[in-house]
């Protein structure tokens, strides 16, 4: 049985698109009952007086005539001042198709992270929120989000049969859904890019460099031309080197520190912070750091700077055009340096969970089912509003008038309904579907951690992690003293004990 789930995964062929980086059968719980068992955290506390209030409130919006507000949270760039405005353009079309509109809070790409941990600990209200890999699982074992498995088939038949099955069963944990996935691609593909000035003025063999040591001498040749102010490799806080654990699958615990390495047939798990290729490259971030390749304040900046002249995205050969557009460079030079691959943890790379709590979840469903069949609301959502953000130059193509539209369309569904921008290959989306059929298979393909009996320790060590790993992924702390350091504590919060369960588990899965 475990083998045909792997199957079904590796036949997906029309898949999807991821944007930024640094992705059938369903379970017969009834969509009410929401988490698993042994759930910890505010999130969870909703008793059955609360969730009655809650019902009750909903039921008295809606029989007062009031059109219901869904709180979404995501993640982008920073707000400009008149995107209240814009959003309540866009609620003039969500009112007319379904009778709600959408309150979108964005979260900064570097404080995304905490601000959801703060969301969901505290208990704040919320109805909808992205959530990816790196926090999925931790969250649906905090109960904060609604389990959706039967609901998706009796409220959204379309939008269940739109998106294939193999990724509704790639964000099963437990056996249930929590999450609607985003129908893009599957597989990752890791490609590099440097500034074409900067490679014409400084001879950059681009087809000669294959790892991240190949890229010294490029960066120090920049470095020594342009001066002390001038750094090749900028990054911030929540944005360290993009696909950095790429070589290890992470088996959706949204713990970096451990892994199986990709085409390890004996599929160990490992804590990735001790294999000798993960230190080799944080020995050589931390030099770059110290050699002012990397700028200083990468460990507390919040956003990275615009007009990078490099930097590492997850996504396919011509999205070069995005690129070029976010970073306001004239042209990138772009290049293919991992994958493209498959992994569970690919599929979870992008999905949007509905609140345990919210009064409006059939509502949630209904504006994401719009989101993937609506070609209108999904230009919206990714550009913003005709006229003001954006402008149609012909079918399907968009001609973008403003740069500061904040929401990131990889968060949001599909790709596959929405426009392209006129300075995009046409046939991006062939590419995207010829690298899935190329795409190789991690050894772990199929797989995803149930951490119900580890999330104590998980927890533990996912807050060691996040002490440590802002100064550790951009340079500013030197790995010889800091990864020894992290390594203890994360064994004194319960590494091992995730690492025994974590082999358990793969051990009895793929037997």
């Amino acid at each position: 049985m475990k083998k045909n789930v792997v199957k079904r995964l590796l036949a997906i062929g029309l898949s999807c698109v991821l944007g930024m980086g640094m992705l059938a059968g369903c379970g017969s719980k009834e969509s009410g009952t929401s988490t698993p068992a042994g759930e910890t955290g505010a999130a969870a506390a909703t008793d059955s007086g609360a969730a009655e209030t809650t019902a009750e409130s909903a039921s008295s919006d809606k029989a007062s005539g009031e059109i219901p507000t869904l709180i979404w949270w995501t993640v982008g760039g920073t707000t400009p001042s008149d995107y209240t405005d814009r959003l309540a353009d866009i609620n003039e079309y969500l009112v007319d198709k379904l009778g709600v509109k959408i309150d979108i809070k964005v979260a900064g790409w570097g404080d995304y992270e905490q601000k959801m941990n703060t969301i969901v600990n505290s208990g704040e209200y919320f109805d909808m929120m992205f959530t990816n890999n790196t926090n999925y699982s931790k969250f649906v074992n905090l109960g904060a989000f609604e389990n959706i498995t039967d609901m998706v088939q009796t409220s959204t038949p379309d939008l269940y049969g739109f998106i294939p099955e193999p990724l509704w069963n790639g964000v099963k944990i437990g056996g249930n859904v929590y999450g609607v996935p985003s129908y893009k691609d599957s597989s990752i593909t890791q490609f590099w890019y440097f500034d074409d000035q900067y490679v014409q003025k400084y001879n950059i063999d681009i087809t000669s460099i294959k790892t991240m040591q190949d890229l010294d001498a490029a960066f120090r040749a920049m470095k020594e031309g342009e001066g002390k102010s001038f750094y090749p490799l900028q990054m911030a806080q929540g944005s360290p080197f993009n696909g950095f654990f790429n070589e290890y699958d992470g088996l959706t615990a949204g713990l970096q520190p451990m892994g199986v390495k990709i085409d390890d047939e004996t599929r160990t798990v490992v804590c990735t912070l001790e294999q000798p290729d993960i230190m080799e490259n944080l020995k050589l971030m931390h030099q770059w750091y110290m050699d002012g390749i990397t700028n200083p304040d990468a460990n507390v900046l919040t956003e990275v700077p615009k007009k990078l002249p490099f930097s590492s995205a997850q996504g396919w050969p011509s999205a070069a055009a995005t690129w070029q557009t976010l970073n306001g460079v004239e042209k990138y030079d772009v290049f293919k340096v991992f994958g493209p691959l498959y992994s569970t943890e690919t599929i979870q790379g992008s999905m949007n969970a509905i609140s345990v709590n919210s009064k409006y979840k059939e509502e949630c469903l209904k504006v994401l089912d719009l989101v993937n069949s609506d070609s209108t609301f999904r230009d919206m959502l990714a550009y913003g509003v005709e006229g003001n953000t954006f402008e149609y130059v012909s079918d399907g193509v968009v001609k973008k008038l403003r740069d500061d539209w904040p929401l990131a369309a990889y968060t949001q569904g599909t790709f596959f309904n929405m426009s392209i921008t006129e300075d995009a290959d046409p046939q991006q989306w062939e590419q995207v579907k010829k690298q899935n059929e190329e795409a190789a298979s991690s050894v772990c393909l199929g797989f995803a951690l149930d951490i119900t009996n580890i999330q104590n320790e998980v927890a533990n060590c996912q807050a060691v992690w996040d002490k440590y790993k802002y100064d550790m992924l951009v340079g500013a702390s030197d790995p010889e003293t800091t990864v020894p350091k992290c390594i203890e504590e994360l064994k004194s919060s319960g590494l091992d004990t995730i690492i025994e369960e974590t082999q358990k588990q793969i051990n009895e899965f793929f037997k």
